[in-house]
């Protein structure tokens, strides 16, 4: 037997803790070879069906992991990139095992992300056979959406009124709103069964918004434009992952998290070429555009309470939550807004005011998701919507593109990203703490960190 050298032997035998696990020896497969198939083949399928409906990088993994684990497969390795997912089992004693998956985004679904996360729940503590887990997890993904197409866009122009009215608008304003952003949703769907790529719908999005504000002045209608533009605006922008962004960013998944800052990046530019080429034929064509500040301050408080539930409510309806998701939602939204008004009243700034109201509806989230059966996304993102800053952005490409003051204009954009970027990482850090500590959950998190630090 070759015998180590004596330093090597010493460093191996030294004093000091053991280090951290890595490179672990494969072990032998507790199943054969078929059943460590199919039930890779299930974990997979969960983790696609996930990543589809908007799970951030972080819960796919944990849920992968746990579902494989729930059939005796606890050597697995998860890879994320954004588009696709990869699973690998390499047991000493079988054939090695290596799936994939493409993944095409379907859009928030809060009902279907439910149900698959009640499935994979199911699976860990009830030891679901794998056949039936395939069949349940076929039902859920083939089940009709809870409400037909005309009440799914209801939400969407729902979103738009409450806009308004939280932002000092009146009924006139909140029905203009509400219609404009019926016709944003029909042409962004009409594109999308075209197949034109998210970047021109966001484009002809922001152009129906603006144009419609357009048409108000030419038509000298007595409504505040600005406002009418900005409910449009938070309406596309809150369809965007800031939160999956930031949250796989800080949870370790550097190149997942890029992905999706860079699609967020590209469709906000999308929103931004639409606004500013319409602002820029307006202004050729000499129509008086102008922007106002909003009225909250004369707004009563009990107004902007109740416009800010109604947006989260009209959110969670838009992205197909079920009856009591959308009531939590609406009540997440109201607290949210609450803990943003009362840091305001203590001198918080805008960024300052929503990092702390999302860091409190973060953590009412993960906090109460396993007792309400909510997925913790619903909450948190439904919460920030009435957060988002869809007038800061629209004042500051006005200024740039109408009023030629491009310093203005560029501190009015850079505020708007630091209210995003502060909602996105108070999410991020109110889930965090809102997790129970030393839970089953809890330790596979910890294991998903280590576990992105190699495989993204």
């Amino acid at each position: 037997m070759t015998r180590l050298p004596d330093r090597a032997r010493k460093a191996i035998s030294g004093s000091g803790p053991p280090t951290a696990p890595f490179a672990l020896r494969a072990r032998p497969s507790p199943v054969d070879a078929g059943t460590a198939r199919s039930a890779l083949g299930l974990a997979l399928r969960i983790g696609e069906s996930m990543m589809a409906v908007g799970a951030s990088a972080a819960d796919v993994t944990a849920t992968v992991l746990r579902v494989a684990a729930g059939y005796g497969l606890t050597d697995c390795q998860v890879d994320i990139t954004f588009t696709s997912l990869t699973i690998s089992y390499d047991p000493d004693d079988v054939p090695p095992l290596m799936l994939m998956r493409i993944v095409r985004p379907r859009g928030l679904d809060y009902t279907r992300l439910q149900g698959i996360t009640d499935l994979a729940a199911e699976i860990k503590t009830a030891g679901l056979g794998l056949e039936e887990a395939h069949r349940q997890l076929d039902d859920v993904l083939s089940a009709p959406h809870p409400y037909r197409r005309s009440i799914h866009a209801l939400g969407w122009s729902g979103v738009a009124a409450c806009v308004a009215f939280l932002l000092g608008g009146g009924w006139l304003v909140a029905l203009v709103a509400a219609v404009t952003t019926a016709a944003i949703e029909q042409t962004i769907r009409a594109l999308d069964r075209r197949g034109l790529p998210m970047f021109f719908q966001q484009v002809a999005g922001a152009a129906v918004a603006t144009g419609a504000a357009v048409l108000l002045v030419v038509w000298e209608v007595d409504v505040r434009t600005s406002l009418v533009v900005a409910a449009g605006i938070v309406v596309l922008l809150a369809g965007l992952s800031f939160v999956g962004a930031a949250e796989d960013a800080i949870s370790g998944f550097p190149v997942t998290a890029a992905a999706r800052a860079f699609e967020v990046l590209t469709l906000t530019t999308g929103i931004v070429v639409g606004i500013a080429a319409v602002l820029d034929l307006a202004q050729r064509a000499q129509v008086p555009l102008r922007v106002l500040d909003p009225g909250t301050a004369g707004v009563p408080f009990v107004v902007t309470l109740a416009a800010a539930a109604g947006m989260a409510g009209a959110w969670a309806l838009a992205s197909h939550a079920r009856p009591a998701a959308i009531g939590v939602a609406t009540a997440a939204g109201a607290l949210a807004w609450t803990t943003a008004s009362a840091s305001a009243a203590f001198g918080a700034g805008p960024a300052v005011a929503s990092g702390a109201a999302a860091i409190v509806a973060g953590f009412c989230g993960e906090a109460l998701t396993d007792r309400l059966r909510i997925p913790p996304l619903l909450v948190a993102v439904c919460s920030i919507v009435p957060l988002l800053p869809g007038l800061t952005i629209y004042r500051g490409l006005f200024a740039v593109v109408v009023e030629a003051d491009v310093a203005g204009g560029v501190n009015a954009l850079v505020g708007a990203a630091a209210i995003g970027l502060a909602l996105a990482a108070g999410v991020v850090l109110g889930r965090y703490f809102g997790r129970p500590l030393g839970s089953s959950r809890d330790r596979f998190d910890r294991r998903v960190r280590r576990h992105a630090t190699s495989s993204d």
